[in-house]
């Protein structure tokens, strides 16, 4: 079974999808954020990046789901392959941060790939303000995110926010649960990741 955790940045995926993992011993699967050669330079220089940095991620996540498939386990996806190609991308493009050459070659090779691909079983949302993005982006102090404005995340939300609406058009058969971080602290709160866990619960049930 494929779990993926999809949001904005800050919004808690990563600590979502490792608390997830410990308890239904599901196998994590994370975005390797430190080992990206790309993201440095993209925070420096957007414009000149983004295009390389989005290919990067559609190639590393395109192998991503490969793998989940192919493994016969249930995994755990932190961020989707979906969220590159409907949200980041089209938002660089829209704030003239990529070509239209360069987006639309990006979004006809996401297509193809999309085409060997089924969406997660479940999907997971994280709901969240953009003051509450800030605090957790600060929280955690990654220096290449120190440049991250306020209106730049903005944008991304409202991007979150039709893909979500769009997603369940979309997919009619594939599950989803949203989740509102600003009145959900799961990292902190043992009850809240109840919550969450019994809402998962109550949907894997559901799969079989």
């Amino acid at each position: 079974m494929h779990i993926a955790i999809a949001g904005n940045i800050g919004a808690g995926k990563t600590t979502l999808t490792t608390l997830l993992s410990k308890h239904f011993k599901w196998t994590p699967h994370f975005e390797d954020a430190d080992d990206n050669p790309y993201l440095n330079d993209f925070y420096e220089d957007m414009q000149r990046w983004s295009f390389n940095l989005q290919v990067y991620f559609l190639n590393s996540r395109f192998g991503q789901v490969q793998k989940i498939r192919n493994s016969g386990k249930t995994v755990i996806q932190d961020r989707t392959i979906y969220e590159d190609a409907y949200i980041f991308a089209p938002n660089l493009h829209a704030m003239g941060l990529m070509t239209t050459r360069d987006y639309n070659n990006y979004f006809a090779l996401f297509k193809l790939m999309e085409s060997f691909i089924s969406p997660p079983d479940l999907l997971i949302y994280l709901r969240a303000s953009v003051p509450t993005l800030v605090k957790q982006i600060e929280k955690r102090g990654r220096e290449y995110e120190n440049t991250i404005n306020i209106d730049y995340l903005k944008r991304l939300n409202e991007r979150y926010e039709a893909f979500i609406s769009s997603y369940e058009e979309d997919h009619k058969d594939a599950k989803l649960i949203i989740i509102d971080v600003d009145h959900n602290d799961f990292n902190e709160d043992q009850e809240d990741l109840g919550i969450i866990i019994n809402k998962i619960n109550a949907e894997i049930n559901g799969l079989f």
